[in-house]
């Protein structure tokens, strides 16, 4: 299963970067890329979050849709996802925080994804690599935008 990683720093506290990973209902907001994102539920204390979105693929004037569970262990500064159903095969990961100074915030990001297409060759596999590639990277600057522009 293909996997994806990236990261970037943040001129942010760890909470402030945080608290914007955590409030995804606004990513429509400032990702280009999610084109809607609904709350679907949230756990009592806020730490588990069913959520269904909509994402563009501008390149293939396409749209994916998926279900997702953010599972937040605040003291750890983690976020584990995964699809529930949606049009990937398979899609998980986890987002991380750490502090690496006061005010400044180093966010990894890191997703696994399978998305088998009937009679699809290397190259168009290799396109699909190259898109969640680029969405990663751009997942992770819209956040870092938002941070610093707060």
């Amino acid at each position: 299963m293909p996997r994806i990683e990236g990261h970037v720093l943040i001129r942010a506290g760890r909470d402030a970067v945080i608290a914007v990973a955590r409030n995804n209902e606004l990513f429509p907001e400032f990702m280009d890329d999610v084109e809607s994102l609904e709350i679907l539920s949230t756990s009592e204390d806020r730490r588990t979050v069913n959520s269904a979105w909509v994402g563009v693929i501008p390149k293939f004037n396409k749209k994916i849709r998926w279900e997702q569970e953010d599972t937040w262990d605040l003291e750890r500064g983690t976020c584990r996802f995964r699809q529930l159903m949606g049009d990937f095969d398979a899609f998980s990961g986890v987002w991380g925080f750490t502090e690496e100074e006061p005010g400044l915030t180093r966010f990894d990001s890191m997703i696994d994804y399978r998305l088998e297409i009937p009679l699809v060759g290397i190259l168009i596999k290799s396109v699909i690599q190259k898109t969640m590639e680029n969405n990663i990277q751009a997942t992770l600057q819209a956040i870092k935008k938002r941070c610093e522009s707060v």
